[in-house]
């Protein structure tokens, strides 16, 4: 009994985990289906960021009653957590799903994947991973960002040839109306799609810095995460304004739309931050961190099913060159010692290089 309840607790968290990426990328392809019925993704993130919000309220007041805040919210504090938010809502969240809306789940899971690519190089910009191309590890780190960003390339700029057609239409018609303007603009937009995916990879990995580092300084996760959802529907709210067309895109109808909001807001932010917490507390970001790459395989099963969505020759080669570059990455920064200074792929907890702002 005790060698199973122990080997169950091994277990929990590698089911967690996949579970994470289940959840999320369903909740990515019921967004790209909301969208498609007319939804408009600004208000979509609106809406989901402000359901997590209300989830989270009940859990913020009676934590701030059970226990004290670390240190007082200050100005300053409230601040960085209004930066944090800007970032990983605001321009993350609304890349991803502008992003989808453009190309596909498939697409976004695979560009995702791109994060510990960007954070390495931005780690090594700011002097926070030393890089040393005299050893296997830091040759590793290297062509493991090469091959990560060369894979996504691919998959922005080459579909090629369907190798798996879409399950959900017949394709008699596929190639005889139009072809020329519908696979030019198709193309197109699967172009600008993928970059806003990569911009908001990019933006992704800045808020893994900063968010580090603010949990260095102040670590009661609730506390964050309720402001993070809470200034990141303000600030989303407010830009649904100024560049939505009217009150039109504030419409929400009772179907797939209503049924992604609801879904996003609790099993798409919610439950994942919940879940990816205590998994870094058990077993430590990088552990979390090696699941992304099976949201790739997971996203082009559920799209060809449920979106009906072709699988291209272009994402399969690009996303096995994401997968080997970032567990190249990965592999690098495990292999060094727990006495080193550890780099943001490794768990994000040397000194950022917005440290002078955070300790303003």
């Amino acid at each position: 009994m005790g060698i199973m309840a122990a080997w169950l607790k091994g277990f929990a968290p590698f089911a967690a985990m996949v579970m994470v990426e289940c959840l999320d990328i369903v909740s990515t392809t019921m967004s790209k289906a909301a969208m498609t019925k007319g939804i408009n993704h600004f208000a979509f993130v609106v809406y989901t960021n402000a359901l997590a919000t209300i989830i989270f309220l009940p859990i913020f007041i009676c934590h701030s009653h059970r226990k004290k805040t670390p240190t007082p919210l200050t100005f300053s504090l409230l601040s960085k957590f209004f930066l944090l938010s800007f970032v990983g809502i605001t321009l993350v969240q609304n890349c991803a799903f502008a992003g989808i809306s453009y190309s596909s789940p498939t697409l976004e899971s695979a560009l995702s994947s791109l994060a510990p690519a960007f954070t390495f190089i931005l780690a090594v910009f700011f002097k926070m991973e030393k890089l040393d191309l005299k050893n296997r590890k830091g040759m590793m780190k290297v062509m493991g960002t090469v091959l990560s960003i060369a894979g996504a390339l691919i998959i922005t700029i080459y579909k090629g040839p369907a190798i798996l057609p879409p399950l959900l239409h017949s394709g008699q018609n596929t190639y005889s109306t139009n072809s020329v303007s519908m696979i030019l603009g198709a193309t197109n937009n699967w172009i600008f799609g993928g970059l806003i995916i990569v911009v908001g990879s990019l933006c992704f990995s800045i808020w893994n810095i900063g968010q580090a580092a603010i949990l260095e300084r102040y670590p009661s996760e609730i506390t964050i995460l309720f402001y993070y959802f809470f200034f990141g529907t303000i600030q989303c709210a407010l830009l649904t304004l100024i560049v939505g067309e009217g009150s039109s895109v504030w419409a929400l109808t009772p179907n797939i739309e209503l049924i992604s909001v609801l879904y996003s807001g609790i099993f798409g932010s919610v439950v994942p931050f919940s879940v990816i917490t205590w998994c870094i507390k058990k077993k430590g970001p990088v552990f979390t961190a090696m699941f992304q790459p099976l949201g790739i395989a997971i996203a082009a099963f559920i799209s060809s099913i449920f979106l009906g969505e072709a699988l291209y020759i272009g994402s399969v080669i690009g996303a096995v060159l994401i997968v080997i570059g970032f567990y190249g990455v990965i592999w690098s920064q495990s292999v060094e010692g727990k006495d080193e200074t550890h780099g943001v792929v490794d768990g994000l907890q040397s000194v950022s290089p917005l440290t002078p702002l955070l300790e303003s």
